[in-house]
């Protein structure tokens, strides 16, 4: 669809009959300043105190977003909107729409996300309450750098601006809260161009309690953030496990072993055989996971882990699942013909078990990996696949004379011909 409009001020509201008027004239009288072809949306989340009508009044196109939740606010507003970018704020006069010029200006000049930045601007006393301001969102955010390579020190500062094109292309899913983590994660891991310029925060100009609830949205970015990163959920802990349970099992194959007075023995390599065990699940879990993530759109491809499973094929899964699974059983196989030695009767539980414990951890690893497979396998079957030729051989007309019948044209050659693209 053709833009017509440069800038959409896009205002997500529930019920902010107090300040939406306010923060629309504010709005307003920034693109009556910067002499913009732009407009104010407010996209209304489901109000019942009049704030349509307000807006409305003070000149805003309102848009009626049915499905609830903050998120799904910005995406209903977004879609309603007729410009190139989109700058966003909250509708309760905690944000300054007379601070959008520098937003303005770095997506103009090619960002794809200009996020603002609070502690770099300026908290206002009683803006922000200080479980927000020194634990929250500090701790969110430093997740969010770590986990996603992101340079965004402020991840939830609600106003920021994005292009429309680059707001698509990051295929956005969240209805809630959580949504403000989302629009960073998703370009951070699509490669975007992100900028930050400082924003000032001010004390909101409303009598009721925000809608933020800081326990609840707090966790649901959490949540999301470890969604979205496999690495850190599963595969870091993961390989964390395995090693460290392998190497204490492998340690302790050999006998009982001592640190200081306190005396290691088969129990110990029983916890750490488990630790080990749990520790390949969770590395599977991550395989599935990025997978899955890759198919659906929620995680942009990744070389690396294509190529991993270009190599790591079905049937090397299943011979390397069975070759442990047999490994195990054949130790199993060993016990059994040592303690028929003994006559059937009572054995050394510490020798016994030492072996035994490794049989089961070989059998258990090795049955897993054949499942995980099949598994692997399924999720990595591509769908709707259109294959288009990159060379098309067509038939060459040549004539000839057919004895009884005269100069017919036969098929009898094959022409090349070159298409341009591919799948």
């Amino acid at each position: 669809m053709k833009r017509l409009l440069e800038v959409s001020i896009l205002m997500p509201c529930l019920n902010e009959a107090e300040t939406i008027g306010r923060c629309v004239d504010q709005a307003r009288e920034s693109i009556a300043r910067m002499a913009l072809k732009a407009e104010v949306l407010v996209a209304d989340n489901g109000s019942t105190d009049g704030s349509q009508q307000i807006a409305r009044a003070h000149g805003a196109k309102v848009v009626l977003v049915d499905e609830p939740g903050y998120g799904a606010a910005i995406r209903g507003g977004v879609a309603a909107s007729s410009s190139r970018y989109i700058i966003m704020g909250d509708a309760d006069e905690s944000y300054d729409f007379g601070e959008i010029p520098p937003i303005l200006e770095r997506l103009r000049e090619g960002d794809d996300l200009v996020m603002g930045n609070r502690f770099a601007g300026g908290i206002e006393k009683g803006a922000m309450p200080w479980s927000h301001r020194w634990i929250g969102n500090p701790v969110l955010s430093l997740t969010g750098r770590i986990f996603f390579s992101s340079s965004v020190r402020d991840f939830h500062c609600g106003l920021r601006g994005f292009s429309v094109d680059a707001f698509r292309r990051m295929r956005l899913n969240t209805t809630g809260m959580e949504f403000a983590s989302e629009i960073v994660v998703k370009a951070s891991l699509a490669s975007m161009k992100i900028s930050e310029v400082p924003i000032q925060l001010h004390r909101d100009g409303r009598s009721r309690p925000p809608h933020l609830r800081t326990w609840r949205d707090g966790w649901r970015h959490l949540r999301f953030l470890l969604l979205f990163c496999p690495r850190w959920l599963f595969l870091i802990p993961g390989l964390a496990l395995l090693l460290v349970g392998s190497a204490v099992t492998l340690w302790l194959l050999g006998g009982t072993r001592h640190i200081g007075s306190i005396g290691l023995d088969v129990h110990t390599m029983l916890v750490s055989g488990i630790f080990a065990l749990i520790g390949y699940e969770l590395i599977l879990f991550a395989a599935f996971i990025k997978i899955f993530g890759m198919r659906a759109g929620f995680l942009p491809a990744d070389r690396r882990t294509e190529s991993f499973f270009r190599v790591a094929t079905l049937e090397k899964g299943l011979l390397a699942g069975g070759s442990l699974t047999l490994a195990g059983f054949a130790l199993v196989f060993l016990a059994v013909v040592s303690w028929s030695r003994n006559g059937y009767g009572a054995l050394d539980t510490e020798a016994s078990m030492r072996p035994l414990i490794v049989a089961v951890l070989l059998i258990a690893g090795g049955v897993q990996t054949v499942f995980a497979s099949f598994v692997m396998s399924m999720l990595g079957i591509r769908d709707n696949v259109v294959v288009r030729p990159s060379i098309v051989l067509e038939p060459d007309l040549v004539a000839v004379d057919v004895p009884g019948i005269g100069s017919r044209s036969l098929l009898t050659g094959r022409r090349a011909r070159a298409v341009i693209g591919g799948p």
